[in-house]
């Protein structure tokens, strides 16, 4: 084969010999390399079929290979197949070994596993065979505890039986006992009754002679008793009518004491009042910015500053439409030189819906003044009954003791200031309505008030200027103002005490708007703002909203809007991060549109013709 791998070759330009002929292949060469090829001749017919043209194109490629120049390079090619076969085998080789240490610790893992499922079998049935012997051996247990049970209980039984036996037998002998002692007792009472008959009719006129005695002699000791005591009296007496000097003392310590007793009472009584009228406060105020003692040392800081604090602006924080904001502006201002001027003060009748700001303007424009202000509430009167002609008189008791001049505000005054004549009140609300009447109409009753310089004491040019501050302190002291929803139902005597009539009616488009901006800014905004509180805003446009409420909440009172803003905050505070959004508003606003209207519902079902029906804004 040399001559076809390219070895031995001849010299250059050598030619070679054509190769010798191949041997023709038997079938049996392969499989059975033992025979001779002249064991067993072949048929004569076997190669009759042979085609050699392949041997003839193998040989030509052979001499073809052998005379080309890649012969070289092709046996290399074949040597690095060779070797390239060569380590597949080896590497199956391999494979083959680690598949077999693989399939041998595969099967030491196996065995593993087998003998622990052995060992865990094991330990399970040892476990079961552990359990049952407790299991039985607690049953044995429980078996003898409930045999030592039956036992304790039959002795229990017994022992009961004995002792209520011998209780039965204890109770029958002492029975027998009592019996008997009883008997014996009627015995002897009887036996003694008859000896004490038998002795007191035999001694029956020797007990009558003791009993005779014996009233002599305790009627003899009384009679010298009353004796003894009248000789030591009218001795005593006598001494003391001659000597004339013990009588003036005696006389004159027994006056003083009755002096001092009296004076010490009724000075009691003054200073008690006068405290009262300066330190306390009436228990028909409600609320009061007068200063007293008590509240100077309780809060020194704040009496501090309120004493500091200048005259405020009436309006401010008010919210009303132009006209009446014109009105209340000019009372405030004429309220304020009224008391600059020493004058008389005016009587104001608030009427309208609730939750317009008569309280708060009432408030404003005793501040502005710089008055005192007192609010008193008319539902608190008739649950005083008779005792609220006292606490009436001591109100106005007290308003008259402020320096500063007092602005008492009566909230819901038609609650007790009813018609007398066509309202059926109790006796105890007319007696009280009778002394507010007499203490509010004495400056209109008083006619040395009215002086021929002016219409207030400050006009009389012949009086110096402490008497006419004397004479303003001592009639003029307070202002009242009455506020009501109802003011019809006012007795006539009241109308006649109204200086003036102002009607607070509900706010207008432009008047809730502004309450919204102002009540949105102070639950909402500044709490957002400060940073100590968990109220955050979301992204919107806050005037465009405020201004959408506003035309939303018509027919809406102030309070009802303030009402909303807090609910806004409410709304914030009760959500998981603190936000309030736009939605969230929109859902209040909606919620408090529909009570609004709910109670508009409830009005109208009770009546027309009640005064405190909103009118149509």
């Amino acid at each position: 084969m040399s001559w076809l791998f390219g070895i031995n070759k001849g010299p250059k330009g050598e030619g070679a010999g054509p190769p010798p002929p191949l041997p023709p292949t038997q079938p049996g060469a392969e499989g059975g390399g033992d025979r001779g090829f002249g064991d067993r001749p072949a048929p004569k017919d076997k190669w009759s079929n042979f085609d050699p043209t392949g041997l003839e194109r193998a040989a030509k490629a052979a001499r073809e290979l052998e005379h080309s120049r890649y012969a070289k390079d092709a046996l290399n090619l074949a040597q690095m197949q060779e070797q390239t076969l060569q380590l597949e085998q080896q590497s199956k080789l391999k494979e083959y070994e680690a598949a077999v240490e693989q399939l041998k610790s595969e099967q030491i893992r196996a065995q593993a596993e087998e003998r622990r499922k052995t060992l865990s079998e094991e330990t399970r049935q040892h476990q079961a065979r552990a359990q049952y012997q407790d299991k039985l051996a607690r049953q044995r247990y429980e078996d003898q505890l409930k045999q030592q049970q039956l036992l304790n209980e039959e002795n229990l039984r017994k022992q009961e039986e004995s002792v209520q036996k011998q209780e039965a037998m204890r109770r029958a002998t002492v029975e027998r006992e009592m019996e008997l002692r009883h008997k014996n007792e009627l015995l002897r009472v009887e036996a003694e009754a008859r000896a004490r008959t038998k002795a007191e009719r035999e001694n029956a006129d020797i007990i009558r002679e003791q009993i005779r005695l014996k009233a002599a002699e305790h009627r003899q000791t009384v009679l010298e008793s009353i004796r003894t005591a009248g000789t030591l009296f009218g001795e005593g007496f006598r001494a003391f009518v001659t000597d004339w000097d013990k009588v003036t003392a005696t006389v004159a310590g027994l006056t003083l004491l009755a002096v001092g007793v009296y004076s010490a009472k009724n000075a009691t009584l003054v200073a008690g009042r006068f405290i009262e009228a300066r330190l306390g406060k009436p228990s028909l105020v409600r609320e009061t910015s007068r200063i007293t003692v008590l509240e100077a040392l309780r809060h020194p800081i704040q009496v501090s500053r309120r004493l500091l604090s200048r005259p405020q602006d009436a309006l401010e924080g008010v919210v009303l439409s132009p006209s009446l904001e014109a009105r209340v502006r000019d009372i405030a201002i004429a309220t304020r030189n009224t008391r600059k001027n020493r004058s008389l003060y005016r009587n104001i009748l608030m009427y309208g819906p609730p939750g317009t700001g008569k309280t708060l303007f009432a408030k404003k424009l005793a501040l502005h003044s710089g008055m005192d202000y007192a609010i008193m509430t008319g539902g608190d009167v008739a649950p005083m009954g008779r005792e609220g002609v006292t606490a009436m008189h001591k109100l106005f008791d007290w308003a008259n003791t402020s320096r500063r001049g007092l602005l008492l505000f009566v909230d819901e005054a038609d609650a007790f200031l009813r018609k007398r004549a066509t309202e059926k009140i109790s006796e105890d609300l007319r007696a009280t309505l009778n002394a507010f009447l007499y203490r509010t109409g004495q400056h209109s009753n008083n006619p040395s008030h009215v002086s021929h310089g002016g219409s207030s004491p400050a006009g009389r040019p012949w009086l110096t200027p402490q008497a006419r501050w004397a004479r303003w302190l001592s009639c003029c002291r307070f202002m009242l103002v009455l506020a009501s929803n109802q003011p019809e139902q006012f007795d006539w005597a009241i109308n006649d005490r109204i200086n003036e009539m102002v009607h607070f009616d509900l706010p207008g488009q432009e008047e809730r708007e502004r309450l919204v901006r102002m009540y949105f800014d102070k639950y909402v905004l500044k709490p957002a703002t400060e940073g100590k509180q968990r109220l955050k805003l979301a992204q919107f446009d806050f005037g465009r909203k405020c201004s959408e409420v506003a035309r939303l909440t018509e027919g809406m009172s102030g309070r009802e809007i303030a009402q909303l803003a807090v609910s806004w905050q409410a709304t914030a505070y009760a959500s998981e991060d603190g936000v309030l959004t736009e939605a969230m508003m929109d859902t209040r606003v909606q919620d408090a549109v529909q009570q609004h209207q709910q109670k508009m519902c409830w009005l109208k079902a009770e009546g027309p013709g009640r005064g405190d029906e909103p009118s149509p804004s």
